[in-house]
């Protein structure tokens, strides 16, 4: 079975709020992150870092989601996924807390591919969730917490998987940019 990593410790320093807990359509980011990832994975754990207290709160008691606080959030994000892989004993999809309205296709096609690290892209760009086989556990718990996810991968057979899901490249950092993603989605689901 496969597990989920999403990442959620970051200060949210350029939208000046937690923005996991930015709501849409009544539900905060998180939650839709982890609603698009559930369906596909045996368990989720939530890297928390700077907002611990208000995402394990918000995030108690929802079924098979567990929260792990980084104690060295301040360290970037490679330090939220080296505390997440500690957790992590299959299969796994990393996800950023801010990447929230990941297409269940998406999921699908990068389980389907064969390499042992799987990217989605749309247009020829890479993007979000990552797909790791759990044989890169063991050499992803001895990276630098100074590396990145990008330069790991990149010393591995990497499958880009083609996708119809421009979700895959969403990156919220500003209160602007949750409020375009808002506006296109909302677009969407009234079918313009």
């Amino acid at each position: 079975m496969t597990q989920g990593l999403i990442l959620a410790g970051g200060y949210s320093a350029r939208a000046k709020q937690n923005k996991m807990l930015l709501m849409f359509d009544k539900k905060p980011l998180i939650l839709h992150a982890i609603d698009g990832m559930i369906p596909f994975v045996s368990q989720i754990f939530v890297v928390t870092g700077h907002y611990h207290d208000e995402i394990s709160e918000l995030l108690s008691g929802y079924p098979r989601v567990t929260c792990l606080k980084n104690r060295n959030y301040e360290m970037g994000m490679f330090s939220s996924v080296l505390t997440g892989v500690s957790a992590l004993s299959e299969d796994f999809f990393v996800l950023p807390g801010d990447c929230p309205f990941i297409k269940s296709s998406t999921y699908q096609m990068l389980l389907s591919g064969t390499k042992i690290i799987r990217v989605p892209s749309f247009a020829g760009k890479g993007g979000h969730p990552l797909f790791m086989k759990k044989e890169l556990l063991n050499d992803l718990k001895k990276e630098a917490v100074s590396s990145n996810l990008k330069a790991f991968r990149n010393r591995y057979d990497i499958e880009f998987i083609e996708v119809m899901d421009d979700y895959i490249l969403t990156d919220i950092d500003t209160i602007r940019d949750f409020k375009k993603l808002i506006h296109k989605k909302e677009g969407e689901q009234s079918g313009h």
